[in-house]
């Protein structure tokens, strides 16, 4: 807001393009340095156009003033910031040299923690003011967005947010204590107040 939009857009694409050469300049993890062309790959698709970031904000805009269908809201929400929470997981775990099937698992989890993050964004957005909520609140609706309440209300979006939240546990159940960390994330992710 200070310095305009195409300042504010130069600096996204700026800052998009900073997180490759920080991944790229990564030290040689434990499983090598494939896992660092393994993590730019899956950054690169969280970010991208097809079920990243960015094509979950081009549909999110292109579906504003459009009857919501639980399809689309699903294909948003997977997609913007549900994909960057997503590889953020796995990434930690392929630096890690996880297993196939503990990346399978991490996932899982990162995948339905993410979802569940934004729904609770949609849910707070028409529960809570604007000065608790650091942002527009109502914003959502006032456009027209395709959003979780708007197709399932905000009591079934709370509920779905949490049972997400427990699948997402029990895809780390293996892991016992030591995914406290991962779960403590996923549960200040849906707990939160803004």
């Amino acid at each position: 807001m200070v310095f305009g939009e195409a300042i504010a857009i130069l600096a996204g694409d700026a800052l998009q393009t900073r997180a490759f050469e920080v991944l790229a300049g990564l030290g040689s993890p434990p499983a090598a340095p494939k896992a660092i062309v393994q993590i730019i790959s899956l950054v690169a698709n969280a970010v991208g156009t097809v079920e990243g970031m960015i094509g979950g904000q081009v549909l999110d805009l292109e579906s504003e003033h459009l009857k919501p269908t639980p399809e689309l809201v699903n294909a948003i929400h997977r997609a913007k910031t549900g994909a960057l929470i997503r590889v953020s997981v796995v990434a930690g775990g392929v630096y890690a040299g996880a297993a196939q099937e503990d990346v399978a698992r991490l996932t899982v989890f990162g995948s339905k923690a993410g979802l569940a993050f934004q729904i609770v964004d949609d849910v707070l957005d028409l529960t809570v003011d604007s000065a608790q909520l650091g942002k527009t609140a109502g914003k959502d609706e006032a456009t027209e967005k395709a959003t979780w309440p708007a197709v399932y209300g905000i009591d079934q979006s709370q509920r779905d947010a949490a049972r997400l939240i427990e699948e997402a546990f029990a895809a780390l159940e293996p892991y016992g204590s030591r995914a406290d960390g991962l779960k403590a994330l996923a549960r200040y992710l849906v707990e939160r107040k803004n």
